[in-house]
């Protein structure tokens, strides 16, 4: 494993991004962060970061700053796909990420870390996991070196940001999960400082090719970099 590591994000204003974003500054393998958003992450600073304001939907305007790079992780998503047109979704969820990924894979980066869902096939009869499933294959296409695809169910935040649902599944929470065992335990919702600081610890794990990473997989790679491995 490379000790001195070099990092792209796109979507680290958003609450899993925000959280990996934190956890890899504290790092001190790792030399160089660089965000890349509509707006630059408020009230972080370290020597290690740099954030630059670009247009998600104009990849001419990063593409000079991906170069030099060993990961990218991409973060990027729609928070209520709902509340917005499927043209627009697509847009921001699928052909915004493939850019970034593109660009990516033509400056060398050979490790593209993506936050997805879990249940995701470019087959299936919903649009929002067929439309994840298709970036999916758009991104095995690119032939990384590494990439790791990120499947978790709910992401659970400390607070209710997106409404009614999410504040009944904060509520419910505590007595769905015991139920979901066995083969359902990949639909156990996941608390955000634990998916953050997964994707970030995966970045020090070592593997290559595809792997996608479910409930016990993204648990596993939180529990290895805390003091205290007792995580349920």
């Amino acid at each position: 494993m490379n000790q001195s590591l070099s990092i792209v994000m796109m979507g680290a204003t958003g609450a899993v991004g925000g959280v990996c974003l934190e956890k890899l500054v504290e790092r001190p393998q790792v030399s160089r962060i660089t965000t890349l958003g509509r707006r630059p992450v408020e009230g972080l600073s370290s020597s290690n970061l740099e954030q630059h304001k670009i247009d998600i939907f104009a990849p001419d305007s990063y593409q000079t700053l991906l170069a030099g790079h060993d990961i990218a992780i991409c973060t990027l998503g729609v928070g209520e796909p709902s509340k917005i047109s499927k043209e627009d979704f697509v847009k921001i969820d699928k052909q915004a990420v493939l850019d970034f990924a593109e660009g990516c894979r033509a400056a060398g980066v050979a490790h593209f870390q993506l936050l997805s869902s879990v249940g995701v096939s470019a087959q299936s009869a919903s649009f929002f996991l067929r439309t994840k499933g298709e970036l999916e294959e758009g991104l095995k296409a690119l032939q990384f070196e590494r990439l790791s695809l990120f499947h978790p169910s709910m992401i659970l935040t400390p607070t209710n940001r997106y409404g009614f649902v999410q504040g009944l599944t904060l509520t419910v929470w505590p007595w769905l999960k015991p139920l979901l065992a066995g083969g359902m335990r990949k639909y156990r919702g996941i608390e955000v400082e634990k998916l953050g600081g997964a994707i970030a610890a995966n970045c020090f794990a070592v593997s290559d090719g595809v792997e996608i990473l479910e409930w016990d997989a993204i648990v596993a790679l939180y529990q290895r970099q805390q003091p205290d491995p007792a995580i349920t």
